[in-house]
């Protein structure tokens, strides 16, 4: 940088770099749904600047949500917290969970083979290339989701609960269902404050669909501003389109009353787990365009994966294609068969002893894999 004398004294110019505090996207969620809510009277105000701060700053979910409205968490400061045994018990229990499945499952069995593949400079034979996409497919759930988890779990110790964020959106049948069950609170915040303001569903199909893509263009947008990402959410938004324009033409075919989500599993359960099947497989397309950093990795990477540039190069050992071959139908069938309960419920119904001996299987690992010390995927965002 060039140097400039000025009064005897050297004078370097600071350079045009903005250093965002942590959280910072998080945060102006929750200060603007609070802003949002009083100005149309949503909710009551905050009776006190302390209680404000700590809403806006509650450091569990802080960095990385879940995205907390004022009803949800202001009400729990009116009275002093104090977490009984069972809310403690709960509490570490999911801090485990959450630990584990970050350090040993997304660092330790996943991202290595998943930033290999995606930072590859040559065209990858076509099961490389499917691994690799997987992989990160089953990293940023495990990571994203850990964090929530954590999060979740370290507020309960404390007396205090927070909103699910992930409900096992590997499961999901269609694009709706899979945005009702990942990172919930930011697919409500988006569907709140901006699909319903552009018209929602109230002003006939064509301002219905112009709401859908926009609110996901721009949900794209906010996870960085690298046009990678408007094309993930551009291509959510397509996904959700087709699906709705599927169930238009359905309904005009004169089935006026859809039966809900979990009857339809009942009915045809093998069809049902097929188009759960058909959505995460094209949910993992869109993971190439959030991870690649240019459109040119991420076209090339496609036709890695769909076999169109002819034999690829093999990159990745057999250890790793094993690893991720067992983990991510594992982590399916696991969303699959939990898709209406919770861990805690599941964990109630356990004998203290294969509790017990789940619960130190899970710490145990986490010790084993301590070296394991990358940050969270959605720090970033």
């Amino acid at each position: 940088m060039p140097c400039v004398i000025s009064l005897g004294f050297d004078y370097h110019p600071a350079e045009p770099n903005i250093i965002l505090p942590a959280g910072i996207s998080f945060y102006t969620f929750t200060t603007l749904c609070y802003t949002i809510d009083m100005y149309q009277k949503r909710s009551e105000p905050v009776k006190s600047l302390l209680d404000f701060s700590l809403f806006v700053t509650f450091f569990p979910h802080l960095v990385v949500g879940p995205i907390v409205r004022p009803p949800q968490l202001v009400p729990q400061f009116e009275s002093p917290r104090k977490a009984s045994l069972k809310q403690f018990t709960d509490g570490l229990l999911l801090l485990t969970l959450g630990l584990f499945m970050k350090v040993v499952l997304a660092d330790s069995m996943l991202s290595a083979t998943a930033d290999a593949v995606f930072e590859a400079k040559d065209v990858l034979h076509t099961l490389d290339a499917w691994i690799g996409v997987l992989a990160f497919s089953g990293q940023i759930f495990l990571d994203f989701a850990g964090y929530s988890t954590c999060a979740i779990g370290v507020a309960l110790c404390l007396g205090f609960v927070l909103p699910q964020n992930f409900n096992y959106p590997y499961a999901a049948i269609g694009f709706s269902d899979f945005w009702k069950r990942w990172h919930i609170t930011l697919s409500s915040w988006l569907r709140d404050y901006l699909y319903i303001p552009l018209g929602g569903n109230r002003h006939g199909k064509v301002k219905t669909y112009f709401a859908l893509m926009a609110t996901m263009l721009l949900g794209g947008l906010w996870h960085g501003a690298n046009w990678t990402f408007v094309a993930w959410g551009g291509l959510h938004g397509l996904y959700l389109w087709i699906e709705r324009y599927l169930k238009d033409r359905r309904n005009a075919a004169h089935i006026h009353k859809e039966p809900s989500d979990a009857i339809e599993v009942r009915r045809h359960p093998w069809l049902s787990f097929f188009y759960s099947m058909l959505t995460f497989m094209l949910i993992n397309i869109t993971w190439v365009f959030f991870r690649a950093d240019t459109f040119g990795k991420s076209w090339q990477l496609l036709q890695s994966m769909f076999g169109l540039v002819g034999d690829g190069k093999a990159l990745l050992t057999t250890l790793a294609i094993f690893k991720v071959s067992i983990i991510i139908p594992i982590l399916v069938l696991f969303h699959w068969f939990m898709r209406n309960t919770k861990v805690l419920d599941v964990a109630y119904k356990l004998s203290w002893f294969w509790l017990g001996l789940v619960w130190s299987s899970l710490i145990l690992m986490l010790i084993w894999a301590q070296e394991s010390g990358s940050s969270f995927i959605y720090f970033q965002f």
